[in-house]
């Protein structure tokens, strides 16, 4: 769990959010992402997190998929080095939603290919194996 220097709430009337962060937001994006309902939804799933700096997190039913990446107008300071000509999704955004000083707790997060996995294969029914050429064939696993 990150550790903060200043909480939210310690915060001085006049001072700037901002001026204590680490750019959170400036570090990742996540995107909501259709919930899996079948082996092939979370096999999809299995692939996204095959590339590296990517999670996934249920948060009050709605599956995100995040990907990790600073920013590449973010400054040594954690300042946007394009701040007058920033995106407009940036410019939009405010603190008050901001996770400074969120826990980061989630109904549920997966890291690993092998963490969705064992996920589905725990609430999902058996997978049925499949006939090629012939002769069964199981569906790969991790």
């Amino acid at each position: 769990m990150p550790k903060f220097p200043i909480r939210r709430a310690e915060l001085k009337e006049g001072d700037v959010l901002c001026n204590h962060c680490t750019a959170l937001c400036c570090r990742y994006f996540s995107l909501p992402i259709d919930a899996p309902k079948s082996w092939g939804d979370y096999d999809n799933l299995r692939w996204y997190l095959s590339h590296g700096r990517v999670s996934l997190f249920v948060e009050e039913g709605t599956w995100y998929l995040v990907v990790f990446g600073d920013c590449e107008y973010l400054t040594s300071d954690n300042r946007c080095g394009i701040y007058h000509n920033r995106p407009e999704i940036c410019s939009a955004y405010t603190t008050d939603g901001c996770e400074f000083d969120n826990d980061f707790v989630f109904d549920k997060y997966f890291e690993t290919p092998e963490q969705i996995w064992e996920y589905a294969e725990a609430i999902l029914p058996a997978r049925e194996p499949v006939e090629k050429e012939g002769s069964l064939v199981s569906l790969p696993m991790l």
